[in-house]
């Protein structure tokens, strides 16, 4: 076998991706790539292009820098594809969860498996280098995403967005602004006004949605509850004060490590039994399948008499 470690340094400079004309630059002769491939040690991705890096799966960045290895200089991971490089919530897997978004200026024309070729004109102002990797600024990949996908994404991807401090919010009404004549743009133009920074996950996001769409918006997020003391115990989700009523919005994240699903019962707890008696209800997941319920939920606890009580919608449907 050749020596490979020129040819491994490169390709981990590229999220582990070579081309056969680097690979020969570095040492690697054609027929030996060819044996690498049969061997399995390399994975071709793209036409000359090979994942070098023994991954049984290539990851985002692999598969979006082999794209732009072939496709050259002009090409640029936008939209959906760059909002997961920039690492926002929102944009749930699902089918076409894995294309690469690719904006080529003036080739619109263009196909390739795996690939969605766009034809905008991304300006060199928008375009920044992330890890090697070409992709949009944060400000355009949200004007981008926002056209791509359904209402609930949008707004998650968004707040997502204001919640790293990837752009402000007094950003949103000059990027709705810049989308103007975009197809898609007069459907989403009242979208960008639904964001909120502080949504600390899109299914917090997801939910506030649900109950505003019925009319009962959350009154707060995020809402500080005191314990006995007048101290701040905790923080809840959603909150509605005013009728004594807070959420949580249970991920996976809560339940995914024993100290973390203790850490997060402990705050659920203090905020129950805290100075104001509010009620608390309790969702996960698997409650966005039943929005009727999340309304009725938070509907019912407004009447409901301020002492402490946690509702789980999943006894509901017991």
């Amino acid at each position: 076998m050749p020596d490979l470690s020129s040819a491994h340094a490169l390709a981990r400079s590229q999220h582990g991706v070579i081309t056969r004309d680097q690979a020969a630059e570095c040492g690697v002769a054609t027929r030996q790539v060819d044996r690498l491939v049969r061997a399995r040690t390399w994975r071709p991705l793209r036409p000359g292009v090979y994942l070098a890096d023994g991954a049984s799966v290539p990851a985002l960045a692999a598969r979006v820098m082999a794209a732009q290895l072939v496709y050259g200089p002009r090409a640029v991971a936008v939209g959906p594809t760059a909002a997961r490089l920039w690492r926002l919530q929102g944009l749930l897997y699902g089918p076409g969860h894995e294309t690469v978004h690719l904006s080529i200026s003036n080739r619109p024309g263009r196909r390739s498996t795996g690939i969605r070729f766009h034809g905008w004109t991304v300006t060199p102002e928008e375009v920044t280098l992330c890890g090697g990797i070409r992709l949009s600024t944060p400000a355009r990949t949200l004007r981008d995403t926002v056209l791509l996908t359904d209402r609930y994404s949008a707004v998650s991807v968004v707040d997502s967005a204001l919640q790293n401090g990837l752009v402000t919010a007094g950003d949103l009404p000059c990027l709705a602004a810049a989308n103007a004549g975009r197809v898609g743009a007069r459907q989403t133009r009242t979208w960008w006004e639904l964001a909120d920074g502080r949504a600390q996950s899109t299914f917090e996001t997801r939910i506030r949605l649900i109950c505003r769409d019925a009319g009962i918006p959350p009154e707060t997020l995020q809402y500080p509850v005191y314990d006995s003391n007048g101290a701040v115990a905790g923080r809840a989700d959603l909150a509605w004060p005013s009728w004594g009523v807070v959420a949580e919005a249970d991920g996976a994240g809560p339940h995914a490590l024993p100290t973390a699903l203790y850490t997060d019962r402990h705050r659920q707890n203090t905020i129950v039994s805290g100075r104001e008696r509010l009620v608390l209800l309790r969702f996960t997941w698997s409650d966005l399948q039943h929005p009727r319920e999340i309304v009725a939920m938070v509907r019912d606890a407004r009447s409901t008499e301020h002492a402490p009580h946690v509702a789980d919608p999943c006894s509901r449907r017991a």
